[in-house]
């Protein structure tokens, strides 16, 4: 590498580049070339007249050019693989997924791409990954693709049934499975995204003792805690937690009495109140139980049920829950997308406030529905039903978009993550991707 003031010269596999310290300064602190800078931004002095790189010159062309634009182009003869590859190399992976899909907009979303798996049958569950990938759960297999969607060696469960699965970080996933009569097996395994190899297996324990258990819903913290729903064979029934650093357990939340926490169908980590959502939804349960646990006082701090509700042809049982911290309350959905509300400020739970305007589903229901879900992202909030997901937003969460594509069937599951939206449809084992396409580059000139 040569400098004459804010010069800088390469040679890239026999082919030479000059480019500016403000164009490389672009790649930021943790690329390749931020190891050229001081503290101060400066260049660093060195004795060379340039610098040698033995990688591939056309691909070193296109991500510097991305550099002093922020626009990416993609020659027709190059593969976008090949061009990532080189991306990796230099530090410029996030530079690279920016310039292909913008921040995430529910309202401005694109459909990008439409992929076919590899398992038969429904799938129980997708989730997004924080790169852009995401994670699909088919039966006792778990499919894992990474952002560029190229599909990883499959986590492979021995025909033990996925409960669920969720992203520990961006190369572990986490997979709860259903005890085995017999086997003494279940609960809950980490595993590698890139090879599907199990690199820790979670013991549950009850007075110090390690019990077999059947191990559902899953949620992590921001402090580095595991939470799962879980039920073994003696009535042990709750919810447990384990330290992720260390793979111990560290607590248990009994279920009590007249309640349910181990048959959950969702958990969520609140971190604005460090307490732990725990919902137990119809048809799981003949009734619909959702709770608020404390695990510093070990309490349970706010509940709500449906036991002894009066139940009206206008709202049926509650299908999922989420709660909104911004708004002190939790958004329920039933079978026909009639948004409620529960008052998390209420200490007795209180009714559901439906909300008639939020009506979404028009016409007659499919002869095999999914059950609706929800989500919160960035402050909207998405509804799925049928073969849409419905995008509201604003404080009386008006309908402001409606995602929707004509092949698949109903959408069985949508997980949000890495700025993309993935939406599982059931009657075809195919899995949408939907992106926010790129702000257009502003240039301005003196």
């Amino acid at each position: 590498m040569g400098m004459q003031k804010d010069r800088v010269r390469f040679n890239v596999g026999g082919r030479m580049f000059e480019t500016t310290a403000t164009t490389l300064a672009n790649a930021g602190r943790n690329s390749l070339f931020g190891a050229l800078f001081d503290e101060n931004w400066d260049l660093r002095s060195v004795n060379s007249d340039e610098f040698f790189i033995d990688r591939n010159p056309n691909c070193f062309a296109v991500l510097l050019d991305l550099l002093r634009t922020g626009e990416l182009y993609v020659p027709t003869n190059m593969p976008e693989k090949l061009l990532y590859r080189e991306a990796l190399f230099y530090g410029l992976q996030d530079h690279f997924r920016s310039a292909k899909w913008g921040q995430f907009d529910g309202n401005r979303l694109k459909l990008s791409h439409s992929t076919t798996g590899q398992a038969p049958g429904d799938g129980t569950a997708i989730r997004a990954g924080p790169d852009g990938g995401c994670c699909i759960a088919h039966g006792c297999m778990v499919h894992v693709y990474d952002w560029m969607l190229d599909e990883h060696p499959p986590i492979n469960l021995d025909y033990q049934r996925v409960n669920d699965v969720g992203w520990i970080d961006a190369e572990n996933i986490m997979v709860s499975v259903c005890e085995r009569l017999g086997r003494g097996d279940g609960g809950m395994g980490l595993f590698s995204k890139s090879t599907g190899e199990l690199r820790h297996k979670f013991q549950v324990s009850h007075e110090n003792q390690v019990k077999s258990c059947t191990a559902g819903a899953l949620s992590f913290s921001s402090d580095y805690k595991i939470f799962s729903s879980c039920k073994g064979r003696s009535n042990e029934y709750g919810i447990g937690v384990w330290d992720q650093m260390t793979g111990k357990q560290t607590d248990f939340f009994y279920e009590p009495a007249s309640w349910s926490l181990g048959d959950a169908d969702k958990l969520q980590w609140l971190n604005g109140t460090n307490c732990l959502l725990v919902a137990t939804l119809f048809p799981r349960k003949d009734n619909c139980y959702i709770s608020l646990l404390d695990f510093r006082e070990k309490k349970m701090v706010w509940s709500w049920s449906d036991i002894g509700a009066p139940l009206t042809v206008d709202e049926k049982r509650v299908r999922d829950a989420i709660a909104m911290e911004e708004s002190n309350s939790i958004c329920v959905v039933n079978e026909y997308e009639d948004l409620g509300f529960l008052d998390l400020r209420s200490s007795g739970g209180g009714s559901i406030r439906w909300s008639s305007r939020s009506r979404l589903m028009k016409g007659k229901m499919p002869e095999e529905p999914c059950y609706p879900k929800l989500a919160v992202h960035e402050g909207q909030l998405f509804s799925s039903m049928n073969d849409s997901i419905s995008v509201l937003c604003g404080p009386d969460w008006v309908l402001t978009s409606r995602l929707r594509r004509s092949v698949g069937g109903s959408i069985c599951d949508f997980s949000i993550g890495g700025d993309r939206l993935f939406a599982l449809h059931s009657e075809e084992n195919v899995f949408d991707i939907w992106e926010t396409p790129p702000a257009p580059v502003m240039s301005s000139f003196s």
